[in-house]
């Protein structure tokens, strides 16, 4: 039982101890529990395994000290180093080292994507300046790698407003709303069809990597003992001093290939080129971890400089070709979706095609049983209205015969009525004339009555002097008078009424012969008259009967019957005048 005792004590001697660790990457975070002893190395290669990352070159282990960051150091344990005592000790996967081109050094599709990853933050984050044209085309890439090909029926307006895809000092410097500024990465977006998330997060960084300050470390320093502020600029390329207000054009650079040594002595740094004739070019760095800093990113560029200039081992080549076959696969896989897609989208429309045809079909039906049914109607009604039309047309005929009757025998009574009219007219042209001749006698008989009322008035005259003279002759002597009245006295007075008796006489036989004239041609005006109103009365009958053919004329009134009327008024007025004489 002792020995049992023993042996479990030696057990719980033998564990070893742990501690916790998170580490972040850009799209994860991870927890560990590691043993006391691990060194940088092996948290570093667990991280790797679990991510499934070959390409370890590029990245490290950062930590935050105090007011700046550090890398976690491989060959050195863990707990040895400045990292936070806090549990667990948190660490960040970060790229350490960009590519020069990450078309040509980038192989797993991992790798690809943690640097797609941290330099969209650091864009976003303005850490590396871009430019609005740039940002808007970086963000369409950006976009396709989420969210695929674009569709329109899909990718309705608003389905960008959760994403942070352009810098803020981009979205303040133009006065767009979200709304225009996703219009112009959708217009972009478009463009991108059949491009897969690795190929667009691969262009986003080779349009990446031409930016100034892609990669760029920056580090505050001085220039000699005077204190002149600049910055140093640690990249792929080289060491590049900067002023300290311009991070994008330096002031002075120096390439990988033409540094021979640099060294550091706590806190003065000297660059020696490796053209002897070059001036030795010296700065200050106040931090001693900051120093360290500068030195372990220099080492390393340097050497990745110098691998990029040699023959890739036989690591590199093995993942370049097991890279290359996975893209062949995917690609091929990818062909394959493709046509199975174009497959079922053809698939698709035939069938919409033949559900739209069986649906225009089936209202094509519909319709030709609804006309045939109005056609069957139309055709009950055509019937019914034909036999309709056919004793409408019977009766038309019998009316049209009557028609024809009617008009013939209006046309007959029409051309008797234009015989009658003509020869009225003849008799009221004879009447008329006879009338005018008439009035000529009257208004002569009416001179020559004048003439006589005129003689007539002076033999009264002259009788009436005569008489006067007589009394005047007669006075003196009453005998006288009778004898001279008795002698030639008398003999004048016979004279005298011997004429008027006789002149009597032809005017009263006168007066009777134009009182018979004017009676008679009294009778003949009634006679005309009577006529007259027989003929309109005529004409109005036959007018209502005979009203589809002609029309009812107005009764004729010769305007000689207008000079008749007024010549019978002279007339009447002549013979008033003759029974007054």
């Amino acid at each position: 039982m002792a020995d049992f005792t023993m042996s479990i004590l030696g057990l719980k001697k033998k564990q070893p101890k742990t501690f916790k660790v998170k580490v972040s990457t850009m799209d994860a975070e991870m927890e560990f529990s590691c043993e006391v002893k691990w060194k940088g190395k092996d948290l570093f290669d667990l991280v790797c395994r679990t991510i499934g990352l070959r390409e370890t070159w590029f990245f490290g282990l950062r930590y935050t000290v105090k007011d700046t960051y550090a890398w976690l150091k491989p060959d050195k344990q863990v707990l040895d180093q400045e990292v936070p005592k806090d549990s667990p000790i948190t660490f960040h996967f970060l790229a350490k080292f960009f590519p020069e081109k990450v078309e040509d050094e980038l192989v797993q599709e991992i790798t690809q994507h943690l640097f797609f990853l941290q330099v969209k933050k650091q864009i976003l984050d303005e850490e590396i300046f871009c430019s609005p044209e740039a940002s808007v085309l970086l963000a369409s890439y950006a976009v396709q790698a989420k969210y695929g090909d674009y569709d329109p029926n899909f990718h309705k307006p608003g389905f960008l407003a959760q994403d942070e895809l352009l810098p803020k000092r981009v979205l303040m410097q133009y006065q767009m709303t979200p709304d225009m500024w996703e219009e112009k990465i959708t217009a972009w977006y478009a463009e991108h069809r059949n491009i897969t998330r690795d190929e667009a997060e691969m262009e986003y960084l080779k349009i990446a990597q031409d930016l100034e300050m892609y990669g760029v470390s920056y580090f505050s320093i001085t220039q000699n003992k005077r204190d002149t502020e600049l910055l140093l600029g640690v990249d792929a390329q080289g060491l590049h001093i900067y002023s300290p207000n311009n991070k994008l054009s330096p002031n002075k650079s120096f390439p990988w290939s033409g540094i021979r040594n640099i060294s550091y002595s706590e806190k003065e740094f000297t660059i020696k080129p490796l053209d002897k004739k070059k001036e030795v070019f010296k700065f200050y760095s106040s931090q001693l971890r900051v120093n360290k800093l500068i030195l372990q990113l220099c080492i390393g560029n340097h050497d990745l400089f110098m691998r990029r200039r040699k023959v890739d081992s036989i690591e590199v080549q093995q993942m370049k070709t097991q890279a290359k076959e996975e893209k062949a696969r995917k690609k091929v896989e990818r062909q394959i979706l493709a046509r199975e897609k174009q497959m079922r989208e053809e698939a698709e429309r035939a069938k919409e095609e033949m559900e739209r045809r069986m649906f225009q079909l089936q209202d094509e039906a519909r319709m030709a049983n609804e006309a045939l049914l109005r056609s069957e109607e139309t055709a009950d009604l055509l019937a019914e209205k034909a036999q309709i039309a056919e004793e409408e047309a019977k009766l038309l005929a019998h009316k049209a015969a009557e028609a024809e009757q009617d008009r013939q025998r209006l046309e007959v009574t029409a051309l008797k009525t234009k015989e009658e009219k003509r020869l009225m007219e003849q008799k009221m042209r004879e009447a008329e004339s006879l009338a005018v001749k008439l009035v000529e006698q009257s208004e002569r008989r009416l001179k020559e009555a004048d003439h006589l009322k005129q003689d007539l008035n002076e033999a009264k005259d002259a009788e009436r002097r005569a008489k006067q003279k007589l009394l005047e002759i007669t006075k003196p002597t009453y005998p006288l008078i009778a004898a001279y009245s008795n002698m030639g006295g008398s003999i004048r007075m016979d004279f005298k009424d011997s004429d008027m008796k006789r002149l009597s006489m032809e005017i009263e036989r006168e007066r009777l012969e134009y009182m018979e004239k004017s009676k008679h041609l009294q009778d003949q005006l009634k006679e005309l008259k009577s006529e007259i109103e027989s003929l309109k009365l005529e004409e109005q009958q036959q007018a209502g009967l005979y009203s589809l053919r002609s029309y009812a004329e107005p009764p004729y009134i010769p305007h000689s019957n207008v000079r008749n009327t007024q010549r019978n008024s002279a007339y009447m007025a002549q013979m008033a005048f003759y029974e007054e004489v």
